[in-house]
């Protein structure tokens, strides 16, 4: 598929948002994270590093080209804009009250109308997570379940998990 038979193709429904990411090298991953699993949108907000860059390119192999996306100083202002856009909110991040990935099983949308099924999910800062007044006005919460030492993954690997388990189980009808 070229980068513009991409941006006409159908839309999934996903849009991705990433939150203070502090390295270019995961920007560019994310990037290609998306574009494997046809998100239509990335979002890179506060300092995450932008298109052009030679550290983007190295790890997006390209994909920068592919996946549409758009720069805002505020997570938050677009968290607002995309929820009036209809969709549902989701920051990826371990809080009180998060949902287990595995216990999460999203709606799709409507063959016909294209209607509901919508979500955004927010990814944040290699070390401090998503900001707390964005998980704050997320709908809800996403953690990725996890059993050694340290309790984190690398964003992108989390970001790698998460469209996973969004695109298996609307593939599978969930």
């Amino acid at each position: 598929m070229s980068p513009e038979e991409y941006r006409e193709s159908p839309d999934s429904g996903v849009v991705v948002a990433l939150d203070n990411i502090r390295s270019a090298h995961n920007v560019g991953s994310v990037f290609r994270t998306c574009d494997a699993f046809k998100v239509d949108k990335l979002w890179l907000c506060g300092i995450c590093a932008t298109p052009p860059s030679a550290e983007i390119r190295k790890s997006a192999l390209g994909a920068e080209e592919s996946v549409p996306w758009e720069y805002s100083k505020s997570t938050l202002e677009v968290v607002g804009r995309l929820r009036s856009e209809g969709y549902t909110v989701v920051s990826v991040e371990q809080t009180v009250g998060s949902v287990s990935l595995n216990d999460f099983v999203p709606d799709r949308p409507d063959p016909g109308t294209g209607a509901g099924g919508r979500y955004a999910f927010i990814f944040g800062n290699e070390v401090d997570g998503v900001s707390q007044e964005v998980v704050d006005a997320s709908d809800l919460t996403l953690e990725i379940p996890q059993f050694g030492t340290k309790h984190s993954l690398n964003v992108s690997v989390s970001v790698g998990v998460v469209l996973w388990h969004i695109t298996n189980l609307r593939m599978n009808n969930h």
